[in-house]
């Protein structure tokens, strides 16, 4: 039980394993902030899978943990639990199946990219409960899909992966028995790339959703200061001019 950390080939996976239905209780939300933190400067690491064991991807945080004699301390470190997943410094991909609800959805919303399997639900019940889902009031706006966002926080309804696919939240649904064969895949493809321009173009594509003034002047510092300055923005000029595959060093 806890969190499962491992990687191959530059693909890192980390993996929720508290059964039955891996709720995000204040402990392993610590320990998963811990695991992200101790990954974050694996230099072997390009890219990391967000992943769940078992039939469901997570039910969410714990409803316990919401009442007020701990709601106090909770709420604090859920958000920097989501926003550990947010800022993680190299590309990450969710891979959802079965029931993603509450918390849970709000975690994979705070990856770069979400592959869920045809069984998915996925949704926001907090309404139902009398509370709100902070973070997903923070985040599915960022998507593009604010009357979806509404749909959800007001209703608490669930949605399948494929209406969510439709909005572009999820970026593809797959076979439940394919999904983290699809999710490697992905991974594979972009583990190709420098590791150190991938740190550089995520914190370029993260200012992307600041408001436009600012995002263009932070992405012009990053691409000058930081993208220009790695090993591996010159090698893979210079071997595009020289017609040859790049050699990353990543860095």
């Amino acid at each position: 039980m806890g969190v499962h950390v491992s990687f191959e080939r530059g693909v890192g996976h980390i993996v929720l394993n508290h059964p039955p239905l891996n709720l995000l209780t204040r402990s392993l939300m610590a320990e998963l902030r811990q695991r992200l933190d101790e990954m974050s400067d694996e230099a072997r690491l390009r890219v990391l899978i967000l992943r769940a064991e078992g039939k469901h991807f997570s039910a969410g945080a714990s409803v316990e943990e919401h009442l007020p004699d701990q709601v106090a301390v909770m709420i604090p470190e859920f958000m920097e639990t989501i926003g550990a997943v947010r800022d993680f410094p190299l590309p990450v991909v969710a891979a959802v199946q079965g029931r993603c609800l509450g918390g849970g959805f709000e975690l994979v919303l705070a990856a770069d990219l979400i592959i869920a399997a045809e069984d998915a639900l996925l949704g926001v019940p907090e309404i139902q409960l009398g509370v709100f889902p902070p973070a997903v009031c923070l985040q599915l706006p960022r998507w593009g899909a604010p009357p979806l966002a509404a749909e959800l926080v007001y209703t608490g309804d669930l949605q399948r992966a494929s209406v969510l696919a439709e909005a572009g939240i999820v970026r593809r649904v797959v076979p439940t028995t394919e999904l983290l064969r699809e999710a490697t895949t992905l991974a594979e493809n972009i583990a190709r790339n420098s590791g150190a321009v991938l740190r550089v173009t995520k914190r370029a594509l993260r200012a992307g959703t600041r408001s436009p003034d600012m995002a263009m002047r932070e992405v012009t510092r990053i691409y000058l200061d930081e993208l220009m300055a790695t090993e591996d923005a010159i090698e893979g000029l210079t071997s595009f001019l020289e017609n040859r595959v790049p050699e990353w060093r990543h860095r």
